[in-house]
């Protein structure tokens, strides 16, 4: 592990790229492992113990591409799996949800806040913990939206249909005087643009995403870690588990630099000792 090492950052699917494009604009000179679990989105769904399992196989595929952090793109695998993983990955590790929840707690004027994510993210309680950890005062309402994952990875980010599932979800929200959204899920900030249009402008949209990138910023300076090379942004590579093809077309709709090959990995082979 070198400060040239690159980061590992991985999803359930295509929503982590949300998070991979801010560490691209964050942090220019490092280099980014991405992987994918195509084969088996969504994560929201499943049981803890699974997405422990999960969690385990892609930190040691992650390991054998040298990199010198591991980002947990994805919500639920921060709520279930990152404590369980972390010390026996060996190397810095963060997730999602607490730099989410520290950019929502210092936004809310009245401390109602709002917080949309997958079954296993809202099941979970996550938010609610490290929202009340931090200002113990916030009154937190949970909403899981089971059909915003498959809508994304589907590509229909401005479809009537998506439009409709998502008023239907977010109106349980508004209804509670929300201030403050959490965008709880790497998918939802591609939807961004569709729920600031439902909701208007007096609430205020938390992306973790980009919260999650200053944070890294911030420990690979702590640990001597920050990347030097100029270009970096040439060598990132792209890994899933399944439909490399169609998951690098998705890429290319939304990061800033061109991905010119995604490969498949059989990521069950990746089993823990």
């Amino acid at each position: 592990m070198s400060c040239d090492s690159p980061i590992g950052v991985f999803d359930s699917g295509v929503g982590g790229l949300t998070v991979v494009k801010e560490i691209m604009r964050q942090l220019p000179n490092e280099r980014i492992v991405y992987f994918g679990d195509t084969a088996r989105v969504p994560y929201g769904s499943k049981s803890k113990k699974t997405i422990i399992t999960y969690t385990r196989q892609i930190v040691r595929f992650l390991r054998s591409k040298d990199v010198k952090a591991i980002v947990v793109a994805c919500n639920t695998a921060s709520a279930y799996a990152l404590e369980a993983v972390k010390e026996e990955a060996g190397l810095p590790m963060i997730g999602v949800v607490e730099p989410g929840a520290r950019a929502a707690a210092a936004a809310t004027r009245n401390g109602r806040i709002g917080v949309i994510g997958t079954e296993g993210t809202i099941k979970s309680g996550i938010y609610n913990q490290f929202l009340s950890a931090t200002n113990p005062h916030v009154t937190v309402f949970g909403k899981a939206c089971p059909l915003f994952v498959p809508l994304v990875e589907e590509g229909w980010l401005q479809d009537p249909v998506t439009r409709i599932v998502a008023q239907r979800y977010i109106s349980d929200l508004t209804a509670k005087d929300i201030d403050t959204l959490v965008l709880g899920c790497t998918h939802y900030p591609l939807l961004r643009k569709l729920i600031r249009s439902i909701v208007g402008e007096g609430i205020t949209l938390v992306n973790p995403a980009y919260e999650t990138a200053i944070t890294l910023r911030k420990l690979l300076q702590e640990e001597g870690l920050s990347g030097e090379r100029q270009g970096a942004t040439q060598d990132h590579t792209f890994f899933v588990s399944d439909g490399a093809e169609k998951f690098r077309q998705f890429a290319n709709s939304i990061l800033p630099c061109e991905v010119v090959e995604t490969k498949d990995v059989n990521i069950e082979s990746f089993e823990a000792d």
